[in-house]
């Protein structure tokens, strides 16, 4: 079964001991937002610099949430729109070279 970033950020928020108010607050969001977000019932995905906040409040790694929600980290974003032709050749390397997939 694959953890959601709800589960994530709840089991992260319990483990360190903050309310749902406690944590919103710190983040700067309504406790009924971060509540959706802990369920998994938001109707968007949350926008990166919320996401970085949660990583830092809870201790957690910002690039993993962000590929939880979706989201592609920016700096990633320009990568790609900059390499974009170099790509597929990238790919067909790392289908020759499965051992590099897992770093």
């Amino acid at each position: 079964m694959t953890t959601t970033f709800g589960q994530v950020i709840r089991t992260a928020r319990v483990s360190i001991g903050y309310s749902q108010r406690e944590l919103a607050k710190l983040v700067e969001i309504d406790f009924t937002y971060l509540s959706k977000l802990e369920s998994d019932r938001s109707d968007y995905p949350p926008k990166e610099y919320l996401i970085q906040q949660l990583a830092h409040y809870l201790d957690l790694d910002r690039d993993e949430l962000m590929c939880l929600t979706g989201r592609l980290p920016e700096r990633y974003q320009d990568f790609l729109k900059q390499n974009y032709k170099a790509m597929p050749g990238l790919f067909r390397w790392l289908r020759r070279n499965p051992s590099y997939r897992n770093l």
